[in-house]
């Protein structure tokens, strides 16, 4: 049966748009193209897509302009954003995920490596939340709605990046609770994904400057906790 997911691959050069798109297609997915953070802006007024594989270094509008262009409007809190990259620096890595990146795929990539990677991102997007269903839980001044993807801060709502919002929902479901960081990037990233080694602490940090800082505790060579 063919694949009904739709993927938008954002990259300046017409090469990698051709193979990418060419591969994808091939797997039955519906694909649209753009050259850089504009035009995919343009696409994205009439083209809602499941996935978007997202170059860093574009003219007009950069793949990180874009990452945080979409991840500030909540129509896009579905959307699942890889970036591609050939670059290595760590600080391209951090910034991405600050801005709600989900992932990295390295470029050049075998046609059989994509498509194994583009199945795992995708099945993440059909996944349940990270934690069972919850209502929604006040911890003191902070509020969580799992089921609208927000929290309130004193009645105020604050804005979270996706995975800002999973990182905290798992914390929060068991107050006290040391959650190792093999456990935390297994549950909110999953295990086909592969991130770099300050992911999580970017996250937290992120999180720690959102809510109050004292709520996540760092324990030191294991994990984290939420603390009430």
């Amino acid at each position: 049966m063919q694949k009904r997911e739709k993927i938008l691959v954002v990259d300046d050069e017409d090469d990698i748009l051709d193979i990418l798109s060419y591969n994808l297609k091939e797997e039955g997915y519906k694909v649209k193209t753009a050259h850089d953070g504009i035009e995919a802006l343009e696409i994205l007024n009439g083209f809602h897509p499941d996935l978007i594989l997202l170059d860093i270094m574009m003219p007009r509008m950069d793949g990180i302009e874009l990452l945080q262009t979409l991840r500030n409007d909540d129509k896009n809190n579905d959307i699942i954003i890889a970036l591609l990259t050939a670059r290595d620096e760590s600080f391209t890595q951090i910034s991405a995920f600050e801005h709600g990146g989900d992932d990295f795929i390295s470029k050049p990539i075998k046609p059989s490596v994509l498509k194994a990677r583009v199945k795992a991102l995708l099945r993440r997007r059909v996944v349940a939340n990270p934690v069972d269903e919850i209502e929604s839980n006040t911890y003191g001044s902070l509020t969580i709605f799992p089921d609208d993807f927000k929290i309130e801060i004193d009645g105020q709502e604050i804005a979270l990046a996706k995975k800002e919002f999973e990182l905290l929902l798992l914390l929060s479901s068991k107050p006290g609770r040391v959650f190792k960081r093999s456990e935390i990037l297994n549950r909110v990233w999953g295990q086909d994904v592969i991130v770099g080694d300050r992911t999580i602490d970017v996250h937290i940090r992120k999180l720690r400057e959102k809510i109050p800082e004292s709520m996540i505790q760092t324990i030191k060579g294991v994990g984290y906790k939420f603390e009430i």
